[in-house]
């Protein structure tokens, strides 16, 4: 049996698994992310672990390679342009140096949403359909672009970044990325949070939102409790999410648009307020495009960036 090492970098942790050429994941472990120091020990860590893992599991003639999704845009190439999360601000090749750390090992690198989608087009949701996109709906919104079975990166491996289309060319808060009326504003777990603080701010309306902390799990519970300030907000919510996702199927006609990212864990429930509004304002000929919601959680990540190297 051969393998794939998958290494899914986030800012306070690093994912690792064996995932062989099936993709079957037959061990995942974990290692912190040391960002000090302008995260110069992270490649060092992660090659250290893969290294100890694959001696422990004696199968240094089994295993292929190494794939990497990391949180910055990375092209085809493996260069990434700055990772603010990993204090790195430089522009390197990450694949190469992390290939030199393993002894010349073949390393792929992407961009960390865009590997989930891959995961999520070879072992998820996107199982089973053609062209993909996919939507992760937490802090903020990322996305991944899944083309003919490949990832779309584009030129400095931006590509994907749907969280920041603009739905509201008047909106006067700025967003993290210093423009103002991205869609992440108003369709991400924390612009959720915020239009439902809105609405409670604006109505004198008894909801269950009142006098408890507002998330977006409480949100959509309170939607699915029948809740009619909730309701609002969905359909406010449904509104930012068809609009948005009719924009990108205009550029991209997807088979299928996948919802992942910790909102995702409400189900199904989001569905209906999306459609109704992807209906409304998408062009005709992309209006067939199925929303389903992701299905392999945390996994999605380390799956794609095995399936890099399998490739």
């Amino acid at each position: 049996m051969k393998y794939a090492v998958g290494i899914d970098v986030g800012g306070t942790t690093v994912k690792l698994g064996l995932v062989n050429t099936e993709g079957e994941i037959s061990g995942i472990w974990e290692i912190p992310t040391r960002t000090e120091n302008s995260g110069k020990d992270i490649l060092p860590d992660i090659a250290k672990a893969v290294k100890d893992k694959i001696k422990e599991k004696n199968i240094e003639d089994d295993v292929i390679g190494a794939g990497i999704g990391l949180p910055g845009p990375v092209d085809d190439e493996g260069v990434i342009r700055k990772a603010v999360n990993l204090h790195w601000e430089r522009t390197f090749n990450v694949a190469e140096e992390l290939s030199e750390l393993l002894d010349g090992m073949k390393v792929r690198a992407g961009n960390d949403a865009n590997v989930a989608a891959l995961g999520e087009y070879w072992q998820g949701a996107g199982k089973d359909y053609g062209d993909m996109v996919m939507v992760t709906l937490g802090t903020g919104i990322g996305g991944g672009i899944i083309h003919h079975g490949q990832i779309f990166a584009g030129t400095t491996g931006a590509g994907g970044e749907i969280g920041h289309i603009c739905l509201e060319p008047n909106e006067k808060i700025h967003c993290n990325c210093g423009n103002a009326g991205c869609f992440e504003q108003y369709a991400s777990a924390t612009g959720m949070v915020r239009l439902a603080k809105e609405e409670l701010d604006s109505s004198k309306d008894e909801s269950e939102l009142r006098g408890v902390e507002v998330t977006a799990k409480a949100l959509w519970d309170a939607v699915r409790n029948g809740d009619k300030l909730a309701i609002r907000v969905a359909e406010r919510i449904g509104y930012y999410l068809g609009l948005g996702l009719s924009i990108i199927a205009g550029v991209v006609n997807p088979e299928v648009f996948v919802l992942g990212g910790g909102v995702s864990k409400a189900g199904n429930i989001l569905i209906p307020y999306v459609r109704k509004h992807f209906d409304e304002h998408a062009f005709h000929a992309c209006r067939d495009a199925q929303i389903v919601i992701a299905t392999l959680g945390n996994s999605a990540g380390t799956l794609g960036a095995a399936k890099m190297v399998i490739d």
